[in-house]
């Protein structure tokens, strides 16, 4: 006769041990089922997100492009405040523009220039010299 001495363990243990495993299974294989589901609403939420930043960004052009519209009619309207000073000026002047005025003017247009020294030299004909700088810019490069 062959007799066991091995201990034997209560059933309660057992039943514990049986259920625990049986809800493990049972968790293994609803995360199967699961993580499919979370993947597609993960990827839907970030199409959404690229969604709403793609509208924003189209939002912030827009409103770029009419900024530069407006800025473009308020350089255009100072243009022809410009002009009409110009046509006044002219006017002034009797309708003519003299020499001496497109010097004047010409003068007034060197001030302009940042970084360079003018000099005026008087000629016969009383016109600058514009060539008077070349030597200097060549030596220099």
């Amino acid at each position: 006769m062959y007799t066991q001495n091995q201990p034997q363990l209560p059933q309660g243990i057992v039943k514990k041990a049986v259920i625990a495993i049986v809800c493990i299974a049972v968790f293994i294989v609803a995360m199967l089922f699961m993580v499919p589901w979370y993947n597609v609403w993960q990827q839907e939420m970030a199409g959404k997100a690229e969604f709403a930043k793609a509208e924003q960004n189209r939002k912030i052009k827009i409103e770029e492009a009419r900024a530069n519209l407006e800025a473009e009619k308020l350089n255009a309207q100072a243009e022809i405040e410009r002009a009409k000073g110009a046509a006044e000026a002219i006017r002034i002047e009797n309708g003519s523009i003299t020499p001496t005025y497109i010097q004047y003017l010409w003068v007034r247009q060197q001030s302009d220039l940042s970084n360079k020294t003018v000099i005026y030299v008087p000629t016969e004909t009383n016109l600058p010299i514009l060539e008077a700088t070349r030597p200097i810019l060549n030596q220099a490069n």
